[in-house]
């Protein structure tokens, strides 16, 4: 099989992992030779409540058995579509009322886009510096990384950086200003955060100047930071707010949400403003409203506070400089990229998922499922300290 990978699927990188998968239950990955491997990772944080939760994987199977597709979205009333946007809005505050339901995150940032122009009638969007949305041409567009958008130009025209944190920067959002697009956190940048009420100060510019502000929550959404979404933690509420990754429950699910009278806005103008053929996909959304209904209806969210806490204490070691992030979207910060590359490969061939970000090469990711136990994360960073161990003898 591995040959068959290599041959037939397309690569992303020229030395990807290529571990073969058996199946995965819980907190675990099993391979086609029988070893187990403690997960980390989560898909990139996608695996909310780990690999085959019960209630996910029950939620599909009744599903499946009803009907798969049916029509393309928003034409037919679909039981699993309907009860997961409304009770998206029973859990965000009353602004965020209406939820449109694609299949990626990526696919949610460019609807975000387009509903931003749509709405205020200008065509300058603002992003931040090592900011990431996703790989399409308009998420691209308003990443933060040149380097991995040279050989893709021209983008989407009218799109500029600013950086985050910077509050100079905020004099950039103007009248000319349709949206500023910012990840609650930056990922791929480190796991960085709003600092002294960065997002407070963006929420008023953007009102003084009739600007939308877009919120990014694909990864630390749904619960991963200790709240259904992280920017409960600000004190803000956007008015267009894109999630995905972790939505589904392991399944390709992505969706922007702002009022009913700025979503209704795609309808006309011209009409069909955004279309999907697999978008809010009945077994996708089934599986949505499963992992959705595990989170609200549990103390798994706030569990995540506590397993950050011993994370912190069980990963204390000379390589380590500090550990960035809240809850479980966490990552150790070691000296260069040689060391998070040697520990992550280290940690593969011990049983452990590490993985890495993508513009800060000295982080190792550790973004587990929501489901971890307090034994896991113990018998995890015992072997990630036996890692940073062997890289230290190393260096001596």
């Amino acid at each position: 099989m591995i040959e068959d990978f290599f041959k037939y699927q397309a690569q992303t990188t020229s030395h990807p992992l290529a571990l073969e998968i058996s199946h995965a239950k819980g907190s675990y990955i099993y391979d086609t030779s029988g070893k187990k491997h403690l997960d980390f990772v989560a898909g990139v944080s996608a695996c909310t409540l780990g690999h085959c939760h019960p209630r996910v994987v029950s939620a599909i199977k009744d599903q499946v058995e009803k009907y798969l597709h049916v029509m393309v979205y928003g034409e037919y009333i679909q039981e699993s579509a309907v009860e997961l946007a409304k009770l998206l809005s029973e859990n965000l505050p009353k602004s965020l009322n209406t939820t449109y339901l694609v299949n990626s995150g990526t696919e949610a940032i460019e609807g975000a886009l387009k509903l931003a122009r749509r709405a205020t009638g200008r065509t300058q969007i603002l992003y931040a510096n090592n900011a990431y949305h996703g790989n399409t041409m308009g998420s691209m567009s308003v990443m933060g990384y040149e380097e991995r958008k040279n050989a893709f130009k021209p983008l989407v025209p009218d799109c500029f950086p600013v950086n985050f944190n910077s509050e100079a920067d905020l004099q950039k959002i103007t009248s000319e200003t349709a949206a500023i697009i910012l990840e609650t956190i930056q990922g791929g940048a480190g796991f960085i955060h709003p600092e002294n009420d960065y997002l407070k100060k963006v929420r008023q510019r953007c009102d003084e100047s009739g600007t939308l502000l877009i919120l990014d929550e694909i990864q630390p959404g749904f619960g991963r930071t200790g709240k259904l979404f992280a920017f409960e933690h600000f004190g803000i509420v956007p008015d267009i707010l894109v999630m995905g990754k972790g939505m589904g429950g392991g399944m390709p699910i992505g969706a922007f949400t702002a009022s009913h009278e700025v979503m209704a806005l795609l309808q006309d103008n011209p009409k069909l403003g955004h279309i999907t053929t697999f978008g809010g996909n009945p077994v996708i959304a089934a599986a949505a409203l499963a992992t959705l209904q595990e989170l609200t209806e549990t103390d798994i969210i706030e569990q995540t506070f506590q397993k950050e806490k011993l994370f912190r204490k069980l990963l204390e070691h000379p390589l380590i400089k500090e550990v960035r992030g809240r809850g479980l979207m966490l990552a150790a910060m070691v000296e260069t990229p040689e060391i998070a590359t040697e520990v992550i490969l280290a940690c593969k061939e011990l049983g452990l998922v590490l993985f890495w970000l993508l513009f800060e090469g000295r982080a190792i990711r550790i973004t587990p499922p929501l489901t971890i136990s307090n034994d896991e994360i113990a018998e995890g960073c015992k072997l990630i300290q036996i890692a940073l161990n062997r890289v230290k003898s190393s260096q001596n």
